[in-house]
């Protein structure tokens, strides 16, 4: 053959291939259901694997296999050594193959309760799942949690895989009673469309043809629904306005600044007049830049640099749209959360929340309920565990536009990231905007900081105190206030004890209270800096995020954390209350160094070594700094 003869041949190849729709979809359900084995036995059917390939299943299936020697399928997909030990899928493995009709990628989603959140992670791109049930269990709770995390990330359409009917004697009245469970659980979940499949994966029975071991069975294999099936979302993002996410800004000389990224959603064209959000500036689009030369129009799915014909401020994280049709903006938001972090939610903590390509400062503000994905009900929670799911509000640092997942995924679904660690914590979608965000407004005011300092002849500042109880905190903070005071400064000393007396009072010591404790002691320690004061702060506040979160309300310079450290035998030894001795017996949960955990400071302003000098000497280096000579 001529080398132009094979060039065509493979051009023509890949022109085929590429003309093939391309479905994602997923396979779950619960452990030992036979999710690998399924996709081992698709990719086997359908002539995806090398010789090589195969050799090497045969190989590793005597080795490892639970076939007796046999094929063992599973094999192809549970490529981690302790899946392999265990038997069970852990992570996810994404598989392409493709067929005459159609391209695939098929995400296998591990089975255990503990993996949850990998089941999520495989969803989140997927249009359809496969649910599989064991015909002799029927509906398990890892089914219906599994199939509750399908809806609530949109997917609308689950092909119902009864597999193992072999192992009921392939009959027909086991498969008609899951079938009929399974619909009423989509009823429940809002589940449009359920196509059920009886099949045995591990004897190719309705997998990629019709099995004469199921002649009751008239409907198509598992192989056919899934050539037939349409995108969940075919024309979706087509049908929206127009929107895209600045993912950078190009500038490679002078001349030219274009806004780089894949819309989201809808058409655009030169000419056409946009809003960028969220400050809403207004502009028309003058180019489409491709790396192929300019577009007269793009779409969406398209990766495009946008010029504007106005030299308008835009940056990573902000949105171009239809100025016709712009999404919201809001700050406050109801959400649905999957929390996928080993340390449980704390309401009030400060987070990262990543939207499409912008990244801002998050917390959630309450957690609504909690759902009991077994009969959907809701429960009352103050905080959550790894794989539980919420309904929350959440407050973020500054505005954004948003779109309600339901409407679009890309501007409606987001993640919670760990702020020191950057650590995915929780995946969430937007359900819709608070009234109250709309509806409150920062009122100006003429009188302002600087005005309230200048009559006190001082700069506001926050003194923030930290450290072991009985590490010398109160006693520091009180000398300092003194020496302050003959210097005529005006000041305000808020301490941990006499707060929870008033402000307070309605809080208790475990982590999730701790945490309220130090958001309304940083609020109003704020307030009081806003009225010109020099305001001490003195608690224990054992989590760094909760100190972070307190620093960045103020101004740079304004925050100065001041580290009493002293090693916990001192602290215990200068106890007065007796604090420490009761900790020791179990009769005081969650205190600080015992039973929970301190987490010093990594960079205070000022390191005091409390039992190393007295507390007169220690306040007088505390003053010393805030140089007021």
């Amino acid at each position: 053959m001529r080398l132009d003869d094979a060039e065509a041949r493979v051009a023509e190849h890949l022109r085929r291939h590429e003309d093939k729709q391309l479905l994602r979809f997923i396979t779950c359900g619960s452990v030992d259901d036979g999710k690998s084995t399924l996709i081992g036995r698709l990719l086997h059917d359908t002539r995806q694997l090398r010789d090589d390939q195969l050799r090497a299943l045969e190989a590793d299936s005597r080795r490892h296999g639970t076939q007796n020697g046999a094929l063992d399928f599973a094999l192809l997909v549970d490529g981690l050594a302790a899946e392999r030990e265990q038997g069970i899928t852990i992570d996810v493995a994404y598989r392409f193959f493709d067929t005459a009709r159609r391209k695939f990628i098929v995400a296998d989603c591990p089975g255990h309760a503990q993996y949850t959140r990998n089941m999520a992670t495989g969803a989140s791109t997927a249009d359809l799942a496969v649910v599989l049930v064991d015909a002799r269990k029927g509906l398990l709770t890892q089914t219906r949690r599994h199939s509750y995390i399908v809806s609530l990330l949109g997917i609308r359409h689950v092909v119902l895989a009864v597999n193992k009917m072999d192992l009921v004697g392939h009959d027909p009245a086991v498969f008609a009673r899951i079938e009929e469970a399974y619909h009423a659980l989509a009823a429940q979940l809002g589940i449009a469309r359920v196509d059920a499949v009886p099949l045995s994966a591990l004897h190719g029975d309705n997998v990629t043809a019709r099995s004469q071991a199921l002649p009751w069975y008239a409907g198509p294999s598992l192989l056919e629904l899934l050539e037939s099936a349409p995108p969940a979302r075919a024309g979706e993002a087509e049908r929206l306005p127009f929107r895209m996410p600045v993912q950078w800004v190009c500038r490679p000389d002078q001349d030219f600044r274009g806004f780089a990224g894949t819309i989201a959603g809808g058409r655009v064209a030169p000419g056409d007049a946009v809003v960028v959000l969220p400050s809403g500036r207004r502009t028309q689009v003058a180019r489409i830049v491709t790396a192929d030369g300019d577009l007269d129009a793009a779409e969406a799915g398209q990766a495009v640099v946008l010029t504007l014909a106005d030299e308008v401020d835009a940056s990573r994280g902000d949105v171009i749209a239809a100025a016709a049709a712009p999404p919201e903006i809001a700050d406050q938001f109801a959400a649905h959360l999957l929390w996928m972090g080993e340390e449980r939610l704390l309401p009030g903590r400060p987070y990262l929340l990543k939207l499409g390509t912008r990244t801002v400062g998050a917390t959630v503000t309450e957690i609504k309920h909690k759902i009991d994905v077994d009969t959907q009900e809701p429960l009352a929670a103050k905080t959550l565990e790894l794989n539980e799911v919420a309904v929350c509000n959440l407050h973020l640092d500054q505005p954004l536009a948003f779109a309600p997942y339901a409407e679009d995924r890309t501007l409606g679904g987001f993640i919670l990231i760990d702020r020191h660690s950057n650590a995915t914590l929780a995946a969430g979608t937007l359900d819709f905007a608070l009234r109250r965000a709309g509806n409150l407004h920062w009122q100006p005011l003429d009188v302002d900081k600087a005005a309230r300092a200048r009559i006190k002849q001082q700069a506001p500042r926050c003194l923030w105190f930290t450290g072991l109880s009985g590490a010398g905190k109160s006693t520091i903070a009180n000398l300092v206030e003194r020496r302050l005071l003959a210097l005529g400064r005006h000041t305000y000393l808020l301490d941990g004890d006499n707060v929870r007396h008033g402000l307070n009072k309605d809080l208790g010591f475990t982590p999730e209270d701790r945490v309220e404790n130090i958001r309304r002691v940083a609020e109003v320690a704020r307030l009081m800096t806003d009225a010109g004061l020099i305001v001490l702060v003195s608690f224990i506040s054992p989590f760094r995020a909760e100190r972070e979160m307190a620093r960045r309300l103020f101004a740079p310079g304004e925050f100065l954390e001041v580290f009493v450290d002293v090693p916990l035998a001192v602290a215990e030894q200068r106890d007065a209350k007796g604090l420490y001795a009761k900790a020791r017996r179990g009769e005081l949960r969650n205190f600080t160094g015992i039973d929970s955990p301190y987490e010093p400071p990594e960079q205070p302003e000022l390191h005091l070594h409390a039992a190393e000098a007295d507390a007169e000497a220690l306040a007088a280096q505390v003053v010393a700094a805030l140089g007021l000579d």
